[in-house]
Parts: structure tokens; sequence; C-alpha cells
């Protein structure tokens, strides 16, 4: 099996003029060993994300949040769509997060001055489940607090069209840094192709989140992620999309969130005309009256130009016609 190993997954954009690492063929597994967004950087609680420390943080953007790629595959061509399969994600031993001054919401925070005056980093201990290893593990908030590792892919994408866009703060319907919670083990991502090759790209794994990565960080860790694509011909789409085995979801970044909102609703009514066989009014009534239809608020922190993520999600047994 093809591997991109860490060290050489340490892309901070994504950029169609970067040399491939790897080049597979339709339905091949490949392995990635990626980084946490930090490169390595926290591995203690006497690690403080103290800027003039943490090494990148002299370039503006900084050099975080690292990426594998890009990844060729074999036949892709522009106006194609790329789906992609995670098959596997085996999380380290830790995972981490980091608050302090002017990071998050609460950085200036004068109503509970320990999350504004002082830099925290808090290291949670992961233990390997039934299986052995950390793909069913838990981990370890603190000594009484504790929940399932629940793996996913923070950031994922192809090269954009035209410009080059940092894996920090890059987000559009190509991917980017989007922070979704559905981007799991048995869901497959649905991405448009820009350039010959896809030019896939894939990092900063989370061991689990909360609705909207509050913060700014979550339990950011390093990762070893089973993956394989494979291509639909000439079929283009408006943005990213995901499917789950029980549902439907279509994803925008945005702001203000509503915009997010709206648009992700339409994106999913797009895709229930075009290849469901809705009409557009059937459509547009099933999402305002359906009592599972359902808006994801992923993403929505305070960093950099990040825009609000939202995925407006509908089961498939509602699509039965």
């Amino acid at each position: 099996m093809q591997r991109i190993l860490r060290e050489q997954a340490r892309k901070y954009a994504f950029d169609w003029r970067d040399e491939p690492l790897l080049r597979v063929k339709p339905g091949e597994s490949f392995e990635l060993e990626t980084y946490d967004a930090s490169t390595g950087y926290f591995k203690s609680e006497a690690d403080k994300a103290l800027p003039a420390k943490r090494p990148g943080f002299d370039k503006t953007p900084p050099l975080a949040n690292p990426i594998a790629g890009p990844i060729y595959l074999d036949g892709a061509e522009r106006g194609d769509m790329l789906v992609v399969t995670l098959d596997a994600i085996t999380v380290d031993s830790y995972s981490w997060i980091a608050v302090g001054p002017r990071r998050g919401p609460l950085g200036e925070s004068t109503r509970w001055p320990e999350l504004s005056n002082e830099y925290t980093t808090k290291i949670f201990q992961h233990t390997p489940g039934p299986s052995g290893t950390t793909r069913d593990g838990t981990l370890h908030f603190n000594s009484k607090i504790s929940w399932p590792i629940t793996p996913f892919i923070g950031t994922i994408g192809v090269a954009p069209d035209r410009e080059v866009t940092t894996s920090l703060d890059g987000q559009g319907e190509w991917g980017g840094n989007l922070d979704i919670r559905d981007v799991a083990v048995g869901n497959r991502i649905y991405l448009p192709i820009y350039h010959p090759g896809a030019l896939f790209y894939l990092g900063d794994v989370h061991a689990s989140q909360g609705d909207t990565e509050f913060t700014g960080t979550a339990a950011e860790t390093k990762a070893t992620v089973q993956v394989k694509l494979d291509l639909i011909k000439v079929k283009k789409i408006p943005w990213m999309r995901i499917e789950k085995p029980d549902a439907l979801i279509a994803v925008n970044a945005n702001k203000p969130l509503e915009v997010a909102v709206e648009t992700a609703t339409f994106h999913l009514m797009d895709w229930l005309i075009t290849e469901y066989g809705f009409s557009p009014t059937d459509a547009y009534c099933l999402v305002s009256t359906c009592p599972d239809f359902r808006i994801n608020v992923y993403q929505m922190c305070k960093i950099g130009k990040l825009a609000y993520v939202a995925g407006a999600e509908i089961p498939k047994r509602h699509l039965r016609r």
C-alpha cells in the first residue's frame, strides 16, 4: 500500500503548483500519516500557545494546520467529481486543546480572566478499545470525564481553481479547513475537481469535537488515515457534499451564519431536484416541514478569515418516491 509519511505531510496551502506526493488509481487504498494542527509542538501541558515560541508563527499567515498531499488521481479532469472514502482513522495516544489570550471568543474575557490572562494547554490521553487500537478507543478529558474517540478529518479538499489558499483559513466549494464532524469513517465525501489529477489534500485530524469548535481548537491529534479515491466523470456540483449511509448533507461556509445555513439548504434542494426527482416545490416544502431535516453548525469560531460552516441534512428514508 502506498503511503505518505508524517514528515512529508507538512504542506500549508492548497496549491495547484505542488508536485504530487502520490499517484493513485481509482479505488486504490493508500495511507496518510498526518500531523496535528500544531505540527507536533504541543506535547505536554507545559507547551503553551505563545506565538513567539511556536515554529512558523513568524510568518503571515502562520505555518499551522499542515496537510498531506497533493495526491494525483489517474483519470481525473476538470469538471469531474471526486469521491473520497475514509476507510480507517487511527489517532495518536493523546490529543490537545489550547486556549488563552486573543484565542477564540473568550480570548479577551473580563468575566473569566483566567481565559484571557494566561495560556492553558490541556492534554487528553487516549486508551485503546476492543480492537486494541484507538479506532474504537476512549478519550479521557480528566479523571472523571471520558467519552468514545470519534475521529474525523478537519481539513480536506482539492487544489482550488486559480488561487493558492492556506490550510489554516482557506475554505471554499473545493473544501478546506471546515472541521466537519461528518467527514468520518463510513461516509463518502464529494468534491468538485478543477485540475488534472484532482490534487487532493488531507490533514488536521480531531479525536473529537463538539458543534462549532467553540474555542477554536478541538481535540487535536496526529493520526494515520486510510483513504481511497474514486471518480464520477463529467459531473459538476456547486459545493462539497457528504453522503452518510442513512442521510445526505450539503455543505456551505459563509458569513454571517444565516447565509451559510440558507446556501447549504439551497444546495440540498438542488441535490434532491437534480438527482432524486423532486420538484422545486416539493423540495422547498420538504425542508420546511420534515421533522428530521437538520442544520448542523460544524464550525463557528473566531480565527483569521474563517467563515462559518453549516450542513443541511435530510435522512434518505424521505427520498423514496
